[in-house]
């Protein structure tokens, strides 16, 4: 169903029981994947595909030019994931060139008003932003992770999956899978022990988890001898295990911790 105020490219790939509201355009080389709907006054452009389900509320724009001065017209993407909710003015640039050509948001992911998701930017699935989250150029967030109202994240900043960012947090560095920060500029409070406990973690496996993520980030000696001596003491615990992968993976500005960073110093 297409409201005649509506202004639809004939080149665009419309699906089944696809809804597109008053005064919305839909550029030519977009993809609406079945049961998409489009609100009203929503923008869709540029070679952009939308999952099934996505429903996308007024004034938001999916798959414009980033607000990038290299980006020269290039013909880079944006993938929103089925079921997606992305409610009013958000806007979501598409990718450049000189990142990985792709913004891309999961599936079943809650965007509330006035989120920001830059060019490059790669979002899991069954992840919250809520109102006036900023993610700069090339983040990463990982599933299920929640970042709070007005959180700003630098460029290229890491979220680990099931991390939670705290409202009107500065994010400067990098997030560990199941950590919590908060604050101007953001330190890492502990663990997202809600956020586990939806995921139905035991009294046993938070213990656990608990006590590595202790040892880690307040443990004697230097930090990255103390990843080592982790991966060995919690062998075979999967939560752990994405912890000390994340940690150790390419990161462009370290992690935040209980003090500032973790460059693999002693903290003290």
């Amino acid at each position: 169903m297409v409201h005649p105020t509506a202004i639809v490219s004939p080149d665009a790939f419309i699906g089944r029981g696809v809804k597109i509201g008053p005064f919305c355009t839909v550029g030519p080389d977009v993809i609406l994947e079945d049961g998409v709907e489009l609100v009203s006054h929503v923008v869709v452009d540029g070679k952009t595909r939308i999952g099934a389900g996505a429903k996308l509320f007024p004034f938001c724009t999916v798959g414009l030019a980033p607000q990038d001065l290299k980006y020269k017209g290039e013909p880079t993407e944006t993938v929103i994931g089925p079921r997606t909710v992305i409610r009013e003015h958000c806007s979501i640039h598409r990718g450049t060139v000189t990142g990985t050509g792709i913004t891309r948001i999961g599936a079943d992911c809650l965007l509330m008003a006035v989120v920001h998701v830059a060019h490059d930017c790669e979002v899991g699935d069954n992840v919250i932003m809520s109102n006036n989250v900023v993610l700069g150029g090339h983040v990463v967030v990982g599933d299920r992770a929640i970042i709070g109202g007005a959180a700003a994240l630098l460029q290229f900043v890491r979220v680990g999956q099931g991390a939670m960012v705290g409202g009107v947090s500065g994010v400067g560095a990098d997030v560990i899978p199941y950590g919590f920060v908060f604050g101007p500029r953001a330190r890492l409070c502990g663990l997202n022990i809600i956020g586990l406990r939806r995921r139905g973690l035991d009294k046993a496996q938070l213990h656990k988890l608990r006590a590595a993520y202790k040892f880690l980030f307040a443990g004697p000696g230097v930090f990255s001898e103390r990843a080592a001596q982790a991966r060995l003491d919690y062998e075979g615990d999967p939560f752990v295990a994405d912890m000390l992968d994340f940690i150790a993976a390419p990161s462009r500005h370290g992690l935040i911790t209980t003090l500032a960073r973790a460059t693999g110093e002693d903290e003290g």
